[in-house]
């Protein structure tokens, strides 16, 4: 009767989605915020004067904090020794934080300020409505690097050996619906208010989602109580600071590590320009650019759980980061190469779902990995690691193709400024540089495939027992 008890909430299939459902809500409403401000990059430039390398210093100040104050780092240790209710709700507060204090640097509240007039005393380069949005993206980057960390640990506390892949699958699409929601929402948001009513709404999905997760913690209390289980003592040995070197040792954790930040800083970065650039490469507004990219995401969505689920039965998870690899270059390749009159709308939206594809290959194989690499006991940690090192490249790469855009397209910035609305940047450096990263992904999954076979992790195994 008590190992009824104790077995019961996790073993309930109806409380295992439940409790997904409600990580992957607010995880949803954070997506949704994090890519607010990407289809707006030439309304923020007309408007608030920001300009390309501004706009991709937005981008990467979400990731400063967590790589240069190593927050990330320190996320996975708390969640390793607090547990996931506490850490959850930190995240939360967190998002909503800093979410609210990008809001504010855009409001004509804050442009009269003497914080405002102090903030344009230094880096006159740029205005300060951006300084403090960095600093609250900041903030947020923090909470949402958290979430990311704790929901995973979540998943794998209610599925290992279960549905795995398939929840992550199923958590991760949910999420990118936050994605293709706000290329077809904040150009609507922005046509009645401006750039600031887009991050007022995404403020407003924020606070919506601290709540999903508050309610989950009640979820999460009742299975550690049946489980007898507190913060740290899912395993007979908790973790320890030290072994974190025992995580960088391990040459698998290594070459997924650097899979992740080379893939994603083809990704997630890309996003924050892809409008810009469709609307560039077509000769289409912004609005219709927004909406053809939000199909990226909804491919994305659809083939993410199902690629789980055939994780889940057959296997093949290192095979399908290599496929995933190849597919992120071959997309890239063809938006730099293909030549304007040539890249017609109907190769833009198949180049998208080559794109949304190697999106649900990698993230779908590669997250499921990382528990047959390291041990549980510091599986947080672990995570947490992984996100640092992601972060280092979506801290850097929003920078630098911000660079590459004024650096390829001399007197261009200088033309928008003036008020020119035929003026257009050309974005073949940009793309040459992500397909770039695609090729080094190629490289590490190969060596990936190579320490699975030497090692024995399984990562071409299944992951229901």
């Amino acid at each position: 009767m008590t190992e009824m008890i104790k077995r019961s909430l996790r073993e309930s299939k109806t409380a295992r989605w439940i409790a997904l459902g409600l990580v992957s809500l607010s995880m949803f409403f954070a997506y949704f915020f994090i890519d607010v401000a990407a289809p707006l990059q030439s309304l923020l430039e007309r408007n608030h004067g920001w300009s390309p390398e501004t706009f991709g210093m937005l981008g990467g100040s979400e990731f400063f904090l967590n790589v240069f104050a190593f927050f990330l780092i320190l996320s996975g240790i708390i969640l390793d020794k607090m547990g996931i209710r506490f850490t959850i709700i930190t995240a939360g507060l967190a998002m909503v934080i800093g979410g609210s204090i990008k809001y504010y640097a855009l409001t004509e509240g804050f442009a009269g300020t003497g914080l405002a007039s102090w903030l344009d005393t230094f880096w006159t380069a740029v205005p300060s409505s951006a300084k403090l949005a960095f600093f609250g993206f900041a903030i947020f980057g923090i909470g949402v690097e958290m979430a990311g960390i704790t929901v995973s640990k979540t998943i794998v506390k209610w599925f290992k050996g279960r549905e795995l892949a398939f929840a992550m699958g199923l958590e991760m699409a949910i999420a990118r619906l936050g994605v293709f929601a706000v290329f077809r929402l904040s150009p609507i948001f922005a046509e009645n208010g401006g750039a600031v009513n887009s991050i007022f709404w995404g403020v407003t999905f924020l606070v919506v989602g601290f709540l999903t997760f508050f309610i989950y913690t009640f979820m999460d209390a009742r299975l550690d109580k049946e489980t007898g289980e507190t913060a740290g003592s899912e395993s007979e040995e908790s973790f320890r600071v030290s072994d974190l070197w025992l995580i960088l040792k391990n040459p698998g954790f290594l070459a997924i590590a650097g899979l992740c930040v080379l893939f994603y800083s083809a990704i997630f970065p890309f996003q924050k320009f892809a409008t810009d650039m469709l609307s560039s490469k077509l000769d289409i507004s912004i609005k219709d650019a927004a909406a053809m990219f939000s199909f990226f995401p909804i491919g994305a969505m659809v083939l993410t759980p199902f690629i789980g689920a055939f994780l889940d039965r057959k296997g093949l998870g290192a095979t399908m980061m290599l496929y995933g690899a190849i597919l992120l270059t071959v997309s890239h390749l063809i938006f730099a190469l293909v030549p304007a009159e040539s890249f017609t709308p109907l190769v833009a939206y198949a180049t998208i779902v080559i794109l949304g594809l190697a999106f649900s290959l990698v993230p779908a194989s590669m997250w499921p990995s990382i528990p047959k690499i390291v041990e549980e006991r510091f599986l947080g940690s672990a995570y947490g690691l992984t996100f640092w090192i992601q972060n280092i490249g979506l801290l850097a790469v929003p920078i630098l193709i911000g660079w590459a855009i004024t650096a390829a397209n001399p007197g261009v910035a200088e033309a928008i400024a003036a008020g020119d609305t035929q003026a257009k940047y050309d974005y073949t450096v940009p793309e040459l540089i992500f397909a770039g990263f695609g090729v080094l992904a190629m490289i590490l999954s190969l060596v990936l495939k190579y320490v699975d076979k030497q090692k024995g992790f399984g990562l071409d195994l299944p992951n229901k027992k």
